[in-house]
């Protein structure tokens, strides 16, 4: 370790030191560790504790420690973080931190041989965390969906100001659910930049809420939570059994509520279902608008498929069209999947798109029967893909490609089965609920990331489908 660049950064804390309170400065900078300076790419490394630590730093620091870096080192500087995964095991992961648009230095008073500060350094904007391509022009309207989206249109615009509060969204998995409640967050985020809307699926909260308990920040974390304008949530069916989230939860629900701000919620089952959810939490569901959405009936079916073909610029006989809508079950993921496999085989083997190879094609990414996947299915199809033997996975070892495949199948078990996490965990080597939601958010963002990886999974994923 050079020890002037570590002085450079001892520097920056105390520059930042400087423009926030002394409980900030122990909560959010005393606790992380530099790690290296690259003098070939200006690249400063720091250790952080969690990916929780990481993104609060991102939401409400960035620009500051880009300020005090800039000051310090007197150029501009690329800031990575190394995040501690699995404290037991010393697992790390590098992220690169969101360089703001403005970084140049400002240019402060005079203060005599004071150094110099940053005035309303924090906080930045909210990354809302949305799909933009998930919009209402794309969400086409039917006699499955018109109650929803019509409802959902309206709280767009008019945000925590109709008797719609909460919005419950439920519907079986492929019927829109997650493009419904994208699209009323970005719509709402066109007509109000203001307002803070924020994105999250419910297994992200469960995993920011546990690194918030290990650190003992949970007041923070219900603090920033209870700041949002218009809060999303997905995929709640998932907290069934996770008491202190759904706990947490409550208060932060209850503080929004009754400031007016809009919440949004998605499951795949109607509250009265969600077994396990105490009542205090059910009536606050059920106080807004339940809004069910039904699996896409033919003719809508045939119009989405038309509709992405337009978009995409696609040629689909009309006859094909027909039989993919009639063959794909009513699930939205798998009629856009036949269509990008259509494509797909079509350019790779340079032949038309026809009957023929619809059908081809149907039988690889149409899962046409009613069994439902077990963990043994997917563990054979995981395990199976990368050549592991089940019994390397059950194992404690910390192999990379054992890792891999544990973290893949936890993921999509997590995606595929309605068991929670501990139930899973106890399936896939007897690990516990934290490390599954730990091997889910770790798949998750590098799905984001690693085109290769997500191709492998996706491929994985069609494999399921040809089960019978």
């Amino acid at each position: 370790m050079n020890n002037s660049h570590k002085a450079l950064w001892d520097n920056c804390l105390q520059l930042i030191r400087q423009n926030v309170t002394e409980q900030q400065f122990k909560t959010w900078f005393e606790p992380i560790v530099f790690e290296s300076f690259s003098e070939s790419d200006a690249t400063l490394l720091l250790q952080v504790p969690s990916a929780y630590f990481c993104e609060y730093l991102e939401q409400y620091y960035i620009r500051l420690m880009y300020w005090a870096l800039t000051n310090s080192f007197k150029a501009k500087v690329k800031l990575n973080y190394r995040i501690v995964t699995d404290k037991a095991h010393r697992l790390t992961q590098d992220v690169a931190a969101e360089q703001p648009a403005d970084i140049d230095v400002p240019q402060p008073k005079s203060r005599g041989n004071q150094s110099p500060t940053v005035i309303d350094a924090v906080p930045r904007d909210l990354n809302p965390q949305l799909d933009i391509h998930k919009t209402f022009q794309t969400f086409i309207e039917g006699d499955s969906n018109k109650l929803p989206r019509t409802v959902g249109l309206s709280i767009a615009e008019h945000p925590g100001k109709s008797t719609f509060n909460p919005f419950f969204v439920f519907g079986p998995s492929g019927c829109g659910k997650t493009h419904l409640i994208n699209a009323i967050g970005v719509r709402c985020k066109e007509l109000y930049p203001q307002k803070r809307v924020l994105y999250v699926s419910a297994r992200l909260f469960q995993v920011q809420f546990t690194d918030a308990v290990r650190r003992n920040t949970t007041n923070d974390f219900i603090n920033f939570y209870q700041t949002i304008d218009v809060l999303i949530v997905d995929d709640i069916q998932e907290w069934v059994g996770a008491t202190k989230t759904m706990d947490t939860f409550f208060y932060i629900f209850d503080h929004l509520f009754r400031l007016g701000k809009q919440i949004i919620l998605a499951s795949d089952r109607p509250p009265v279902d969600l077994a396990g959810v105490k009542d205090r939490l059910l009536t606050r569901f059920s106080c807004g608008l339940i809004a069910e959405l039904e699996k896409p009936n033919l003719q809508l079916c045939i119009d989405i498929l038309n509709a992405k073909c337009k978009r995409d610029g696609l040629r689909i006989p009309t006859d094909v069209i027909q039989f993919i809508a009639e063959t794909a079950n009513g699930s939205v993921r798998d009629l856009e999947g036949v269509v990008n496999s259509l494509m797909a085989y079509s350019i790779v083997y340079n032949s038309a798109v026809d009957m023929r190879l619809a059908e081809r094609v149907i039988k690889r990414a149409v899962k046409v029967d009613n069994h439902p996947l077990t963990i043994d299915d997917i563990l054979e199809k995981v395990c199976g893909h990368y050549g592991i033997a089940q019994q390397h996975v059950f194992s404690k070892s910390r192999k990379h490609d054992y890792v891999l495949v544990r973290q893949v199948s936890m993921y999509l078990a997590q995606k595929y089965t309605k068991m929670p996490a501990s139930r899973i965990g106890q399936l896939i080597g007897g690990r516990d609920h934290s490390t599954v939601l730990h091997s889910c958010s770790t798949v998750e963002q590098r799905l984001k990331v690693d085109k290769a990886f997500s191709a492998e999974v996706s491929s994985i994923e069609n494999s399921f489908k040809l089960k019978k």
